[in-house]
């Protein structure tokens, strides 16, 4: 178990959540209509909120994994470290989605508060987000 999430846990950013496995079809219900609409944005050539809709379907994504394995996050960078310390230490999912969703994630905090966003940031994240669903689903269901 990582320090981070061990940290997260200490902190009561992360916790048990009996009714998570319940909320997984929920989540990735949620991960699939914002698939959706990133790329209904991005056909629409916008692309800040192309970016922000395709983080936020990795995010649903994510939190169906760890809702999968009875927990819950309080913070973006504690799903971040509990899908890395659940999934990728026990080899059940690769270390790459992890990135992808951590540069997502930057990419979201960038168009959001910054304004910097482009339109290939905007389609790389919508490959990445169909990418982490397909996975999520592949794992849970």
């Amino acid at each position: 178990m990582s320090q981070e999430f061990s940290k997260c846990v200490k902190r009561g950013k992360i916790k048990k959540f009996t009714p998570g496995p319940r909320l997984v079809s929920k989540e990735l219900r949620l991960a699939e209509e914002d698939l959706k609409t990133s790329s209904k944005s991005f056909s629409g050539k916008n692309y800040k909120w192309g970016i922000i809709q395709s983080y936020y379907s990795m995010f649903h994504s994510a939190r169906a994994l760890i809702y999968s394995e009875g927990y819950r996050e309080k913070s973006h960078f504690c799903l971040v470290e509990a899908v890395r310390t659940l999934f990728v230490e026990k080899r059940k999912l690769n270390v790459l989605l992890v990135e992808a969703l951590l540069e997502a994630k930057n990419l979201r905090e960038a168009a959001d508060y910054y304004g910097d966003f482009s339109k290939e940031n905007c389609g790389k994240l919508i490959k990445r987000a169909e990418d982490f669903l397909k996975t999520a689903r592949e794992m849970v269901e």
